[in-house]
């Protein structure tokens, strides 16, 4: 039987700061939240009217792969559950394995750019404007380039047994990763 590797990436309403820090991010609302399935084979692209959609497809995924996602977007979507998601869904979280191998944190655009030679569309911030302006299409099609990027990568690592990257000098690295997707 196919596994089912769902790829995921949100963005908010409200930035950290609209919420009194970064401990707060369960009340930063969801404008967007974007999947990709691999057994289905499509995006699925909700809004936060659609929360309990997403977790029901994130819960029955076999494994769930995102970038920063267990800190950040499990976070925000909790805001809206009981459900915690670091103890119930198998999750890959590409930022958390990048960094401990290197002992840092790295930016998807560092990693997409060097292992790809593309990068995102836009960022965190940008979507938060979109959202003030009304503009939920500009905001599901960066969200969906986002988790594009984000199955481009695992699928890169997975082939490869490594990713590329840009340290903050700009020189491209390499770094090995175990991301099968067995």
């Amino acid at each position: 039987m196919e596994r089912d590797i769902v790829y995921f990436d949100l963005e908010t309403r409200r930035t950290a700061n609209d919420v009194g820090g970064w401990g707060n991010k369960h009340q930063m609302g969801i404008s967007v939240a974007v999947t990709y399935s691999t057994k289905l084979g499509e995006y699925r692209i909700y809004e936060e009217e659609e929360t309990n959609d997403l977790i029901n497809q994130l819960v029955r995924a076999d494994l769930v792969v995102g970038f920063n996602h267990i800190s950040f977007d499990y976070e925000v979507v909790m805001g809206h559950t009981i459900f915690d998601f670091r103890d119930q869904v198998r999750s890959l979280d590409l930022l958390v394995e990048l960094e401990k191998k290197l002992g840092h944190r790295l930016k998807l655009e560092a990693v997409a750019a060097a292992s790809l030679g593309t990068g995102k569309t836009a960022d965190g911030l940008e979507a938060i404007r979109w959202w003030q302006q009304g503009k939920m299409a500009e905001i599901a099609e960066y969200c969906a380039f986002d988790v594009k990027v984000t199955k481009c990568v695992h699928e890169y690592g997975a082939k490869n047994g490594f990713v590329k990257y840009h340290d903050r000098n700009g020189r491209e690295q390499s770094v090995a990763v175990e991301w099968s997707v067995d």
